[in-house]
Order: structure tokens, then sequence, then C-alpha cells
């Protein structure tokens, strides 16, 4: 009853999701593309039951798919003969994909969560599995999963305190999502336990896959190429801002960073919005250049905006201090371990909820340090700046912090095939 409830709120809330395509379409044009997969409507011939068996994995938008990076490297090297099948809800996380896999993935959005959409993206797909990123819960998705009798993984999932309260405002559907996987590994321990006070069973710790996540040597040498054009001045990165972040950031810089030459790189989360974040930059009078111009920084310089998809790595391994976006204002905060990893100190706002345990841990270890306000951030970027000894030291437990926490993708894969099995 209380699916049936839920799909007739799915039915009458479809013409809202249409207007909705057509706002976002307003900033993002790619809202208005590939409409007819989110009804269930895709392009190309069925899958054929003896075609290579599909391997597929659900990745919401951006941090999903780049979280994915190493599990499809290990589910490559387990199952080589299968395809990889990746279904978004973002053309920011289709076109991460892309980025990140190009032609050897298929991707599509995946259908709005009713039952006949759902049983028709099985029909057209046939996956042999499939592996739902992080935590996105759709009841008719997973009813028809088992109705076909395709396991179905949540994986890497994580569940804030403010999420475990929405979920548990409809605990009958909530339940019967969770108990109709075939299994669930979480982030940390923390998860599991919000994941089986909501119902679930069986829920495995398997760590955060994220901290497995390698540079890429090309992003390496990128980021080689990026210090080069920047000089020989510093370089301090707020990475992954959300709206109205940037805006305090510039205040603060313009405020009390007034007659410092270091170099500001501001990396926007929604490349949709790198239009309108240089021109806050512009309209306080900030001399700006963008990384899509692909030229050498000059001196006069202050802003740079990092208008390029899939190049955070880089951005990263060549700022001597990245503060970390989303988390200054009240989003959760963004993910730090990539930071961590490069050896890049890092400053956290107070807004950590989306990374709670990983910032904890960070912040203990003395590889972050907690920001208060946005001129707090620009007072401890001065000082960070003048005192190489720290910015080392916070470099080098940034590294160590990462490699502590590896191994989730193989805990992971072990999960999978027991679920497969």
């Amino acid at each position: 009853m209380a699916r049936f409830i839920y799909t007739l709120a799915v039915l009458a809330l479809l013409p809202w999701a249409l207007l909705h395509l057509l706002w976002r379409a307003r900033r993002q044009p790619e809202y208005l593309r590939h409409w007819g997969e989110r009804f269930g409507r895709f392009g190309g011939a069925e899958v054929t039951a003896t075609a290579a068996p599909t391997l597929w994995l659900h990745a919401v938008s951006v941090g999903e798919t780049r979280a994915a990076q190493p599990l499809v490297a290990a589910l490559r090297e387990r199952y080589p003969g299968h395809r990889i099948l990746f279904t978004h809800m973002t053309p920011t996380g289709r076109a991460t994909s892309e980025a990140l896999f190009g032609d050897d993935v298929e991707r599509i959005y995946l259908p709005y969560d009713t039952l006949w959409a759902m049983r028709r993206f099985l029909r057209h797909y046939r996956p042999a599995f499939g592996l739902i990123m992080e935590t996105e819960l759709w009841p008719n998705l997973i009813a028809a999963c088992r109705e076909a009798g395709m396991p179905l993984c949540l994986v890497n999932a994580r569940l804030s305190l403010r999420s475990a309260k929405r979920y548990a405002a409809f605990p009958a559907l909530t339940r019967e999502a969770l108990r109709g996987l075939a299994a669930i590994g979480a982030q940390t321990a923390d998860d599991a336990a919000r994941l089986g006070a909501l119902g679930a069973r069986g829920v495995t710790v398997t760590g955060n896959i994220k901290f497995d996540i390698e540079a890429p040597s090309a992003q390496l040498e990128l980021a080689r190429e990026l210090r080069a054009r920047y000089g020989r001045r510093p370089v301090w990165l707020a990475a992954s801002t959300r709206e109205g972040e940037e805006a305090l950031i510039l205040d603060a810089w313009q405020r009390v960073g007034a007659g410092n030459t270091a170099l500001l790189v501001i990396v926007p989360r929604h490349p949709q919005r790198f239009d309108e974040v240089a021109r806050l930059a512009m309209e306080r009078g900030f001399a700006l250049q963008r990384r899509s111009e692909n030229a050498s920084v000059a001196t006069t310089t202050q802003i740079l905006i990092g208008d390029s998809m899939g190049e955070m790595f880089a951005f990263y391994a060549a700022a001597d201090i990245a503060f970390i976006g989303g988390s200054l204002l009240d989003f959760g905060s963004q993910n730090l371990i990539e930071a961590a990893a490069c050896g890049t100190p890092i400053l956290i706002g107070p807004s950590t909820r989306n990374f709670a345990e990983a910032a904890r841990e960070a912040i203990a270890c003395g590889a972050a340090r907690t920001i208060a306000g946005a001129d707090d951030l620009v007072r401890q970027v001065l000082g960070l700046l003048a005192d190489d000894a720290s910015r080392r030291a916070m470099g080098e437990e940034g590294r160590a912090f990462a490699e502590r926490h590896r191994g989730a993708t193989a805990l992971t894969l072990e999960l999978i095939s027991r679920a497969v099995r």
C-alpha cells in the first residue's frame, strides 16, 4: 500500500518534472536533451540474451560518478566480459562519466521512478546486476529488480542524520526498499547504524571508495603545467564552491587580504555557474582570467576561474592550500579526500555532514583545519602561506590519512561477488 501511494504521487508529479527540466534548461541547456530516457524510452535495439552481459552502475551526479572510478577498474578486472552501463540523473554527472570513461562505458539517464519505466529499462538493457552508488533509494526500481530476479546492491552508502530523518518519515516504504536490496555496503559504522534503524538488514561496513581514487599521471602532469602558468607566487584554491559561497570569499579576500599578491583559484561545483562566478569577481574589480583561456596567468591577475571539467586533482596538486567548498554555507561539504591524497593542506568550514567522519579524522590528525567564516578563512590562508613548515606538515598528514583508509574497493567487490553468487 505504501508503494502504491508513492507511485500515485510520482505520477502526479510528472508534469512538474517536465516543468523542472525546462526551468533548469534556462541555465543548463543540456537538460533539454535525452528526455525519452527519463520516461523509459531508449535509442538502439534491446540487448539480446546472447549479447555480452551488462554491468550497471547508477551514479546520480558528479561526486558519485567520480567515486566510482576505482570500483569500475576493479569490476573490469573481475568481470572482463561485461559491458558497463552508467545511469545518471544530472547532465553534469553524465558529462563527468564522459570525461572519466569516454566511450568505454555507455551512459543514459535513469527513468523517473514509475514501475512501467523501470521494467522497460530492465528489459531493454538486461543488466546481470546493478550497483547504486552512495544513497539513492527508488522504491519502484528496487521492486522491478526483485521482480526480474536481478541483484541490486547499494554500495559506498552514506546516510547523514538529516537524510535519515527524511527517510524515517516514510517508514514502511523505506523499509521495503532497503530490504529489497541484495547487499548494502556502508562507508562508516554511523551510516550502517542509520540504515539499520530504517530497516536495512545485514549492512556491511566497507569504507569509503573515494579513498582508493589515485591521481592519474595525466592529472599530475597537468598540475605541473598549471603551476608553471601560475608563476612563482603563492596559490590558494577554493574548490567545488557552492552558490553564495564565492561572494563571501571574494568579499573577505578583498577586505582581509587586501594587497596580498597570492593567486586565488575558484572552481565552482557546477559548470552552469562558471559565468556567474566570473561576473561576481569582475563586479568587485578583481583582475580575472579563466582556465579555459589555456594561457599563462598574468602577474596582475588576482582571480582564476577553474571553468573546466575533470581537472580537480590537477587543481589540488597545483595549489599551496585548498578550501573545501560546500562547507562555508550549509551544504554539508564536498569531498576533502582528493586534496588530502595530493598532500595539499586543507581548510574546511563548519558544515561537514556529507563527510562528517572523514572531516573529523582529517582535523584530528592535522591534515585539515576548521574555519569559522569567510574572514577567518582568509586569515588562516595568509597565516599558512607565511608558514612553510606548517604547510608541509599538513600535507604529509594528509597523504598518510588518505593512505590509512585505502581498501574499501576490495571489500566492496567481495560484497558484490557474494550478492551476485
